[in-house]
């Protein structure tokens, strides 16, 4: 049970002093710059400054036209680079890569290239020998970028690691491994094709090297002090990946192939297809070094699980106290590494993308840097590269945030881990986006029963020619005969014989195989899949605990200059309301809730548009100090050994990867509150396929629990037709309650529409008190937040309350009552303020404030205190082809057995009209109908 702090003392002296008399012990990256969570991954990084010359450096101006020349290819080589296996590319003209443009005109001339180049082993060199290492370095099978780069030391230091690691020779024993690896995938595509031949495997054939370089960065990830990496990719080579590195076990794939669902009987989901399948586990790197790998669900629609994996990410950094929530300086910080695996036609062509970058180094969002491997078939479906984007390469997006890109051929896989190595030493670094365009090619068509002859005649006819890499690569090994590789044939040919044995014996076992139930495991345990009834919760708290956390929400230390505006209105108001326990409006109910929580030690993360403030300029959870114009967030400083944190993320103008962020952060641990709120509610319709594809089918299709919270302001107040609705009939249609049996906390999301701060501090509260995480959709107020009949007192929120799904009539005589209204949300108000003025007594209004699941229950208990009540109206503001209408009336029909009648506005195109002049004739109308 909840209890107030010791030094609490009962009465209006004390407490206001208490909450007045803010800590400023607080480590200083909780509030410097002064909100939880600001910062980003604090590892050691380099300072950026310029560097030191390195020897040799004066030699640039001594012999500039060497060094413009060096910096040309640096540049531009990248253009003419040899990374298209297929060799289809048509390799794009550099004139700036001619000496002659440097007045270098005689090939034997001799150069110093200290301080100019790296890589050569003397340090004096022809021209015509620094121009082919030149070729060499940029203009071959691997080539990198970096003159997007505005900092020069991170230049200097890109170029000298890429250098010198593109002849850094592979141990004889990694070149055997490196072979294996791509065998192994090679066999699993080729015992797919034999054993099931119309399954659509999406395989990584023409792109084996991806695991190659999968394995490398996890080698080099933990290596670097990584322990924990979010990975997400998309479909193409998926299989390959789970069963070759991420032990997903091959019989429950086969099981699934066979058309069985992929978890044990009784589980309550619909599954997903096996190319989303994913896999969590513990890989052994040698060295005492364990490597936990999570790969993140996704759906189809191509790099929308980008923001997820981020999010998630984060959230894993919050539960492992590292990175931006790490407590001590001296602690190691760089522990999770965000991993994302793209194809090339989305990644050049989903806004999504745009989106997950532009995130990569905000405050609250950032994650550390991010590893981005694009498997670049050259294709999309049957679109080429030349219709799917308006750039040159697929990863010039990449650009907008200034990371260094590296180009690779998928043909030469040790070129491939090379490329791996310094993008991860980069990122390792400089905890900074790194991306690696692997050029590949596609074996089959977009599946396996595709014909790609149909669209790509000319390419796939190469294809068709091309000796696949395992083969190519393990044979070159064989051939070489060279000192470091000692193999033999036999090595390679038994190696492929086990492992199809290996696959023969999973595929005996698979009849009986599925994959056990672990979605309530680890940081998940305690918990339960939600009840087939619906609950209630306690979720009241002592009264000084909300005179405490409601006086801390406003404590300001002097230091901080507030605007003396909302010292006034907000601070001495809130503290006045507090002493006399009423009157409390929603923002004072929205900080306790969170307040309390946090004392109960939840974490709470507050994301999206504007929100430290509140679109309304309601809400101020972060006051800004007028003089130096940083945060300040009083909720952080509740007590002084507090252990959650209030984390207040102001977001980008971003719905989709915004939304998908957060719903990854939700999915990592119950204990963290996450909240995002549109700046108005129809903005969430940028972010629709979040929406329908994670929030509200996640748990269904994968089993993973959310307790995200979607705040949309809605309500019809005459400001047209994109600030009026949240669509809330999108997310009634999307829910997954049944019209004719009676609902549940079990369906896929709850939808709320609360009509007091009461009512939506307990809605908050029961998010985490509940042994259950559900999405929970909130109909937040717009004209409600300062309406002096929306308000709630102490008592509603206290001990012994909770949540009313729905809330009857205390007005009307129910001996009297020969009419009942229903309704939901602000419409409320409207409807009482005019049934007092005309005196209706004979119409009772009951408030549904939660919509899904149906509380029939609860209705049926309040209808059934008017015997004499003949006639049932359901109004609402919106349009009767939208708002809640269209759920309510079947489920009033069939689970009440009651008629109901509709008063709306007519059906519209649009949620609202435009013209003033309307939108108050509709209101009028309105009215007059329902009572009529």
């Amino acid at each position: 049970m909840l209890c107030a702090p010791r030094h609490w003392a009962v009465g209006a002296s004390s407490w206001r002093k208490a909450g007045q008399g803010a800590r400023l012990k607080r480590l200083r990256w909780y509030h410097t710059v002064n909100c939880f969570g600001h910062g980003g991954p604090r590892g050691k990084l380099p300072p950026a400054t310029t560097p030191e010359p390195s020897p040799g450096f004066h030699l640039r101006s001594e012999q500039a036209n060497l060094w413009r020349l060096v910096s040309a290819y640096r540049k531009h080589g990248h253009r003419k680079a040899l990374v298209d296996p297929l060799a289809l590319c048509t390799r794009e003209d550099a004139p700036e890569l001619n000496p002659h443009h440097y007045d270098l005109l005689d090939p034997n001339s001799k150069f110093s290239v200290r301080g100019l180049l790296h890589g050569m082993e003397d340090p004096m060199a022809s021209l015509s020998d620094i121009i082919s290492h030149l070729e060499h370095l940029y203009c071959k099978t691997l080539s990198l970028e970096v003159d997007h780069i505005p900092c020069l030391e991170k230049r200097e230091w890109l170029t000298s690691c890429y250098e010198q690691e593109r002849d850094s020779e592979l141990a004889g024993e990694e070149k055997i491994e490196l072979a294996k690896q791509l065998l192994t995938s090679q066999v699993f595509d080729h015992f797919l094709a034999k054993k099931f031949g119309t399954f659509k495997r999406y395989s990584g054939e023409g792109a084996e090297s991806m695991i190659g370089f999968v394995h490398e960065a996890f080698k080099r990830g933990s290596e670097g002090g990584i322990s924990q990496v979010v990975l997400t990719m998309p479909h193409r080579g998926r299989l390959n990946l789970l069963t070759g590195l991420l032990d997903f076990p091959s019989p429950s794939l086969f099981h699934k192939i066979m058309g069985n669902p992929e978890f044990s009987e009784g589980a309550p989901s619909t599954g997903d297809v096996p190319s989303h399948f994913v896999s969590s586990t513990n890989l052994d790197m040698g060295g005492g070094r364990q490597l936990y790998v999570t790969m993140v669900p996704n759906p189809s629609h191509l790099e929308a699980v980008n923001p997820v994996g981020m999010g998630k990410a984060r959230a894993r950094m919050l539960s492992l106290k590292c990175g931006p929530y790490s407590s001590s300086e001296a602690e190691e910080r760089d522990k999770v590494l965000n991993f994302q695996m793209h194809g090339d036609a989305a990644f050049a062509a989903q806004g999504i993308v745009m989106e997950s970058l532009a995130l990569s180094t905000l405050p609250h969002y950032q994650v550390g840097g991010t590893l981005h491997l694009v498997v670049n078939n050259q294709l999309g479906f049957t679109t080429p590269a030349d219709q799917g984007r308006s750039s040159l390469h697929c990863s010039d997006i990449g650009k907008m945030i200034e990371c260094p890109i590296l180009h690779v051929n998928g043909d030469y896989p040790e070129d491939v881990l090379r490329a791996c190595r310094v993008a991860m030493a980069y990122r390792l670094r400089y905890q900074e986006d790194v991306i690696v365009d692997l050029t590949c090619y596609r074996r089959w068509g977009h599946n396996e029963l595709d014909n790609p002859f149909l669209t790509q005649p000319v390419m796939y006819t190469t294809i068709k020619e091309q000796v696949s890499l395992p083969d190519a690569y393990s044979r070159q090994l064989v051939a070489s005969g060279s000192s470091s590789v000692s193999v033999s044939e036999e090595t390679f040919s038994e190696h492929v014989s086990s492992y199809w044995k290996t696959l023969n014996e999973s595929l005996s076992k698979s009849s009986s195989s599925s994959t056990s139930l672990k979605h309530l495991e680890a940081q998940w345990s305690g918990l339960t899949d939600a009840p087939k009834e619906i609950t209630s919760w306690d979720t009241g708290c002592p009264i000084d605990l909300l005179k405490y956390v409601g006086a801390k929400s406003v404590a300001v230390p002097e230091t901080i200059e507030v605007h003396p505006r909302l010292a006034q209105s907000h601070i001495r108001e809130r503290v006045k309301r507090l002493e006399e326990g009423k009157g409390l409006d929603w923002a004072t109910a929205e900080a306790m809730a969170i307040g309390s929580l946090l004392y109960q030690g939840f974490n709470v993360r507050l994301s999206g548009q504007d929100v430290g403030r509140g679109t309304f300029s309601h809400r101020h959870a972060m006051l800004v100090d007028q003089g130096t114009g940083e945060g300040f967030v009083p909720l952080n400083s509740i007590s002084e050994n507090q252990i959650a944190f209030l984390e207040v993320a102001n977001s980008p103008l971003s719905e989709e990867a915004v939304l998908g962020y957060e719903y990854g952060f939700s999915i990592e641990s119950p204990r963290h509150l996450v909240l995002w709120e549109a700046q108005f509610g129809d903005f969430f319709n940028g972010a629709q396929v979040i929406v329908d594809t994670f929030v509200s089918s996640g748990e269904s299709k994968w089993l993973l629990q959310s307790g995200l919270v979607m705040l949309l302001p809605h309500g019809y107040d005459g400001a047209g037709p994109e600030h009026s609705s949240c669509r809330i009939e999108r997310f009634l249609q999307m829910c997954d309650s049944s019209e004719e049996g009676l609902d549940g906390d079990c369906v896929n999301m709850h939808v709320a529409h609360p009509t007091t701060p009461a009512q939506y501090f307990h809605l908050l509260r029961r998010q985490m008190i509940r042994n259950f995480r559900k999405p929970l959709i909130v109909a937040s107020p717009k004209l409600l937040l300062r309406l002096p009949a929306a308000v709630s007192t102490l008592q509603e929120m206290g001990p012994g309350s909770t949540f009313s799904p729905v809330l009857g009539d205390t007005w009307a005589n129910p001996a009297d009552v020969k009419r009942v209204v229903l309704c939901s949300g602000k419409h409320y108000y409207k409807l009482h303020d005019h049934r007092t003025k005309a005196n209706f007594t004979d119409t009772a209004i009951i408030r549904l404030e939660l919509l899904c699941p149906f509380p029939s229950g609860h209705l049926y208990q309040e209808l059934s205190r008017y015997p004499n009540a003949k006639k049932l109206v359901w109004s609402q503001e919106e349009p009767q082809n939208m708002g809640p209408w269209s759920f309510v009336a079947p489920r009033v029909k069939k689970q009440l057995n009651s008629q109901v009648m509709c008063v709306s506005r007519k059906p519209l195109a649009a949620p609202a009209v435009g013209v003033s002049v309307l939108h108050e004739a509709e209101a009028e109308k309105l009215l007059r109908e329902t009572f009529s």
